[in-house]
């Protein structure tokens, strides 16, 4: 379903059943007064609205649909299914969740079910069901909230129900047992099996287990859950086949392959959390840009974030006068369509009394509630922004197989985490104000003059062919260190390193050294390119190249390697291919981003301070670019040719006139 949008949406979870009804009207009066259009509703239910498990009880909702309705408030309608009440757990232990010692998760949480526990999803499916038959015609629906948070606690189980599934699972994906053995390389080790009823779970182990089992058992417990929300979506188009179906995503959450359950979501929703100490959340934007990515640039909606400080962090540090503000917009600078958070009313007791809400603990007459009010009275400004789209000129490939076995143990280095990779590149690109898309290995790359694919340790041969045919009709490539190593059961491609990027990069690896902790190395450019000059430190690896026809841009200073090539380019085809064989600090890479960016013709969205964000959407009601000052100081901004009015302020603006943005200032100019 093509999600079809109204208006720019505002709100948060509401869970009037931890309080008196007495205070729901309340409720709707603070909604009203803050702009409040959506909420999201019974997403921790299950329990009230299965009491036992004889009994529903509905009248409550009802009430509560009625109130929103009257109120102009939407529904976000939960499925409720995120967390089994006590009965379950009492009547049927089996439902719940196995850890791998073989201890069961105990009731009092959330998220202690088995995802692959047929009692629960017999229960699961039959709310979903009554729920939909219910609500399916209530004025109030806009939109299906299935579970919350997949995967978020439990990932894994080690039942036997899973073990059995797991042999099924693999007799599909591999035929014959021989061909399970060579796919996971069982004669190492004396791994090799002679029937999938020997097959196990990968359980606690003395010490690495086997790397092709765990990349598979990884892969199959994503399936398994995928199955949960498939199996509710299914219910749902059914009964209710015109109302939008998604569940809220993590951003870059290793467990899930977000590629794969994206097309199954009428709308990507996500929940965001970005730590105020780290300032300016670039891990954020990068985060929002996947999100927007997975359905192909369609907005997303900001399903969860907090107004003030979460609660979950060893310390958590409290939004700043400004800053939820400034993060929202940010939110809508890379796609989004509304601003949701955790929660409405913040909880009394509970694990989560002390995550910040809307409307907080002390009531309307506080700092937040005024920011809360002020942001729901600006948004109602931007319902001509809701269905443009981000203007993005650069990609990053970025792979959830990738990340699962560069980061399995028995790796050179344990300290090559794959986000950290991805995010050093994306810094430099967020940083220039260019905007990104995120892309499989295997999409179609011939819209983008730039093309990132960071730390690509599993290289498929169908992902090597396509980067060669981009960089081959004139795309520019940049790999880094440890790319085109395994294939997708994480078997070394032999034929020298990097294999199926060999010819591509123009280049082999002779071997590689992995850093200590502590330890670095210094890169001097060569001269080969005037706008990469100086010397810069570089730490935790280092490829020891031996050129194949590409040329060096950098060279190592120091140990046995030093004077080989640390940075090439490779002229192939109509384009080039860039390998950067270190982690160099940032500094080196924001001018080596710079340094393409401008070869290949890519701008940025506006001339703007440091400091300063800048995107840009479009889409049938205009063009819009956002101005984000992260920069802690007044900025001046000089437009460039054209007229803008701001659509927050209602000023007018002229090409060469210079807009002034105060600290965590925001401006959103329609192009006239």
């Amino acid at each position: 379903m093509a999600y079809k949008q109204r208006s720019m949406w505002y709100g948060g979870d509401y869970n009037p059943d931890q309080w008196p009804e007495d205070v729901w009207a309340d409720d709707m009066r603070l909604m009203n007064k803050a702009g409040v259009n959506m909420a999201s509703v019974a997403i921790f239910s299950w329990a009230k609205l299965q009491p036992t498990e004889e009994t529903y009880d509905f009248e409550w909702l009802d009430r509560l649909m009625d109130l929103l309705h009257e109120r102009g408030v939407r529904a976000d309608l939960a499925t409720a299914t995120a967390s089994p009440p006590a009965w379950m757990a009492k009547n049927y232990p089996e439902s719940l969740a196995i850890d791998e010692n073989g201890v069961p998760y105990g009731f009092g949480s959330r998220q202690h079910y088995n995802p692959n526990s047929p009692i629960y999803r017999k229960f699961a499916s039959a709310l979903v069901r009554k729920l939909a038959e219910r609500y399916k015609e209530h004025p109030a629906l806009e939109m299906w909230h299935v579970n919350n948070e997949y995967a978020c606690h439990v990932q894994r189980d080690y039942s036997d129900i899973s073990e059995r599934k797991f042999r099924e699972w693999l007799k599909a994906r591999y035929g014959t047992i021989e061909e399970l053995n060579e796919r996971w390389g069982t004669a190492f080790w004396s791994q090799r099996y002679a029937a999938w009823d020997e097959v196990p779970l990968p359980k606690h182990t003395p010490t690495f287990p086997n790397p092709g089992q765990e990349l598979d058992y990884a892969r199959f417990m994503d399936d398994c859950i995928l199955e949960l929300y498939l199996m509710e979506k299914e219910i749902l188009n059914e009964v209710t086949p015109d109302v939008p179906v998604m569940t809220n995503f993590m951003g870059f959450f290793k467990p899930l392959n977000y590629w794969k359950w994206a097309p199954h979501l009428d709308v990507v929703t996500w929940d965001s959390y970005p730590d105020p100490h780290e300032g300016r959340p670039v891990h954020a934007a990068m985060a929002h840009d996947l999100m927007r990515s997975l359905r192909g640039g369609q907005p997303f909606l900001l399903m969860e974030q907090v107004t003030g400080q979460v609660n979950w962090r060893p310390r958590n540090a409290l939004k700043r006068p400004g800053v939820m503000r400034l993060w929202s917009y940010q939110t809508i600078a890379h796609g989004g369509d509304g601003i949701l958070f955790f929660q409405w009313r913040q909880s009394r007791a509970g694990a989560e009394k002390w995550h910040g809400a809307m409307v907080p603990h002390g009531g309307e007459e506080t700092r937040i509630f005024r920011e809360v009010e002020r942001l729901g009275g600006e948004l109602k400004r931007l319902d001509a922004v809701v269905g443009s789209r981000v203007q993005a000129q650069a990609a990053i490939a970025f792979d959830w197989d990738n990340w699962r076995a560069l980061e399995l143990p028995s790796k050179p280095s344990a300290d090559v985490k794959y986000v950290e990779q991805v995010e050093a590149v994306y810094r430099a690109l967020h940083l220039a104000n260019i905007g990104v898309d995120f892309v499989k290995p295997t999409d179609d790359l011939s819209a983008y003059k730039l093309v990132a694919a960071p730390a690509l340790y599993m290289t498929t041969a169908e992902a090597a062919a396509n980067l060669e045919s981009y960089v081959e009709q004139g795309g520019t490539l940049l790999t880094t260190f440890f790319s085109g190593m395994v294939d997708e059961n994480d078997r070394v491609h032999l034929g020298g390193y990097p294999a199926p990027l060999r010819k591509l990069l123009g280049l082999t690896v002779e071997e590689f050294d992995a850093m200590a902790p502590g330890a670095s190395n210094r890169i001097r450019s060569t001269g080969a390119k005037a706008w990469l000059r100086g010397e810069w430190s570089a730490e935790l690896w280092a490829d020891v190249i031996r050129l194949e026809g590409a040329e060096a841009l950098a060279t190592f200073a120091d140990d046995f390697y030093a004077g080989r090539p640390a940075v090439t380019a490779n002229a192939f085809g109509r384009g080039s291919a860039v390998h950067v064989g270190t982690f160099a600090e940032q500094p080196f890479l924001d001018a080596l981003v710079a340094g393409l960016a401008a070869e290949v013709g890519l701008k940025p969205a506006i001339e703007a301070p440091e400091g300063v964000e800048a995107t840009v959407r479009s889409g049938a009601n205009g063009t819009f670019t956002f101005l984000l000052n992260h920069s802690g100081q007044a900025a001046d901004v000089r437009l460039p040719e054209g007229r803008y009015t701001d659509t927050l302020a209602g000023t007018s603006y002229a090409a060469g006139e210079a807009l002034r943005l105060e600290p965590n200032g925001v401006a959103v100019l329609k192009h006239e």
